[in-house]
């Protein structure tokens, strides 16, 4: 049985909501998590203008629930303000509430809900179905309609790998950003975020996300991670070797996918994209045997396929890209290969894949990345190592690994509880941060596992409440949920469709290089496109906290 609760009527809840609270303007200097909180979660706005007292007003009757002093000024480095604390953590009734606040104003209204984060995890994996090519894919959402029709049937091309013009079946897969181009590599990092959320959080397993496969033999979040992996098929060589990507030779126009008409080539292979397909396969064929064992069957074939390969070929190797100007996603393969025999091992025991990891554990120095993404998927391989119930391990190199996952987190509270609107990335802005902050929270869970401290968990919310609204825009950073979320991202359905609303569901990359450098336009790809692995990030940190049903 598959369970979600009715999400037209939360829709149409909410809608009612905000009319009772009227049509004001709300203060975009109250900044807080626009979605809302957890009843028994901490509770804390940042306020960026002189103040000595706050309260919290209850939407449904208009009543003041809390009256409080703020502390501050707090100075916050990053965004150059001081800035003042209302903590609201005692107010944990559920219903709908504003902070209001002397001279500054009211909050936008949030909700207080133990299933809070229920819709929001439906509404970003969803996205995942809607980047769907090669198929017709169709959503409503507060009455709009996102729809498109059957896209690039002919993927892909063989002329970059065999220098004559002869079609390969490249279809099926996820359109990887505001582009329509299918690349491995970060198809990596976005599936192990996904299938680490499956592993971790056994409550999303039975949610409907509403996709053609609804219903069938395999949960919905396996069926959603198969359409993916179907093109990750098509795109191992028969020597093992996997091709970088599938893309046209340069990015196209802001049309619908059905229109894109420009012919699509398979780009020559690279030991990274190898890697990453040997661990996403790996981790699958564990994932769908106790659904389909055939279908885990041919997953690990194709892992030990491309391992056998990589042994066969231990130098790092960059694909050839000339005559192709798309997304490059060009990396050194070291944290690669280390993933891969990571998964692998885990699938299989193997041990001599358990050699190879542990070496290459070692060769790093057990290192755990504080901030992780396409480039830098070790950190992947070192949860499932320390997540692994099988025997054989190192003790000692397990014991270091464990330390370091554990001092890795506690670097990242201390970061939160030093900035202004509890960053856990601090002062670091850069391409797609929003998705890093969204990733340091498997960082948390990782330790949290080890060592079950309240404030990882709390830490993890941070970085939930910041990409929802507690940060220098006072707004969401998703598509469709929240207060004044963004409504021109760099994404091509967005652009081309006739709906004023974006498509909904859909993390944008984020400000950088300053906190205030985030435009809500469409042509800023910098800061303002969307991407399969922010949301995959986002996947695993709405993912722990969905209730069990």
């Amino acid at each position: 049985m598959k369970n979600r609760p009715g999400f037209l009527g939360i829709v149409v809840l909410s809608a009612l909501a905000w009319q009772q609270c009227g049509a004001q303007q709300y203060s975009n200097f109250i900044r807080l998590n626009t979605i809302g909180y957890l009843p028994e979660s901490k509770k804390v706005a940042s306020v960026a203008g002189q103040c000595s007292q706050f309260s919290v007003l209850r939407v449904a009757d208009g009543k003041t629930i809390l009256e409080s002093p703020v502390t501050g000024p707090v100075p916050n480095e990053d965004t150059r303000e001081q800035l003042y604390l209302a903590d609201f953590s005692v107010v944990d009734e559920p219903g709908l509430y504003q902070v209001v606040v002397p001279g500054v104003g009211k909050s936008a209204p949030f909700r207080i809900a133990a299933d809070l984060y229920l819709e929001p995890f439906y509404l970003v994996t969803r996205g995942m179905y809607l980047w769907r090519c090669g198929t017709a894919v169709r959503a409503v959402y507060k009455g709009m309609v996102f729809e498109h029709g059957p896209c690039h049937l002919d993927d892909a091309w063989m002329d970059l790998i065999v220098r004559d013009h002869i079609r390969k079946d490249g279809t099926k897969g996820w359109h990887d950003a505001g582009d329509y181009n299918k690349y491995v590599v970060n198809a990596g990092v976005t599936i192990g975020c996904m299938f680490r959320a499956w592993e971790d959080f056994p409550a999303i397993r039975r949610l409907s996300l509403d996709i053609p496969e609804s219903g069938g033999p395999l949960p919905d979040l396996l069926a959603e991670i198969k359409w993916e992996m179907d093109w990750l098929f098509t795109m191992q060589d028969k020597d093992g070797s996997v091709f970088h990507k599938v893309s046209t030779k340069d990015f196209g126009g802001f049309i619908l996918p059905e229109h894109e008409t420009a012919e699509r080539y398979f780009v020559p292979w690279s030991s990274a994209a190898t890697a990453d397909l040997v661990a996403m396969m790996a981790a699958a064929s564990r994932h769908f045997r106790p659904y389909d064992p055939n279908y885990a069957d041919r997953c690990l074939a194709a892992a030990w396929k491309g391992y056998t390969f990589l042994r066969s070929h231990p130098d790092n190797h960059d694909p050839d890209m000339r005559g192709v100007t798309t997304g490059a996603y060009t990396t050194k393969d070291g944290d690669d290969r280390l993933w891969a025999a990571a998964e692998l091992w885990q699938a299989t025991g193997d041990p001599e894949v358990l050699e190879d990891l542990q070496a290459r554990i070692r060769s790093v120095g057990a290192k755990v990345d504080l901030d992780f993404d396409w480039g830098t998927v070790a950190n992947l391989g070192i949860f499932t190592y320390v997540a692994s119930d099988r025997p054989g391990r190192d003790q000692a190199l397990l014991g270091q690994v464990c330390q370091n996952i554990v001092a890795a987190a506690e670097q990242i509270v201390q970061t939160a509880q030093a900035h202004g609107y509890a960053r856990p990335l601090g002062s670091r802005y850069y391409w797609g941060c929003n998705g890093g902050v969204a990733r340091q929270t498997l960082i948390l869970m990782a330790a949290y596992r080890l060592d079950p401290k309240p404030y990882y968990i709390s830490t993890c919310l941070d970085a939930i409440n910041h990409l929802f609204g507690r940060n220098w825009h006072g707004r969401s950073y998703v598509t469709g949920l929240g207060y004044m979320p963004p409504m021109n991202p760099h994404d091509r359905r967005s652009g081309a469709d006739k709906v004023v609303d974006p498509w909904p569901g859909y993390l944008v990359g984020g400000p950088w290089p300053r906190p205030s450098d985030w435009n809500d336009v469409q042509a800023d790809y910098r800061t303002n496109e969307i991407a399969i692995n922010w949301n995959g990030a986002l996947i695993y940190a709405l993912a722990a906290f969905v209730p069990q049903q």
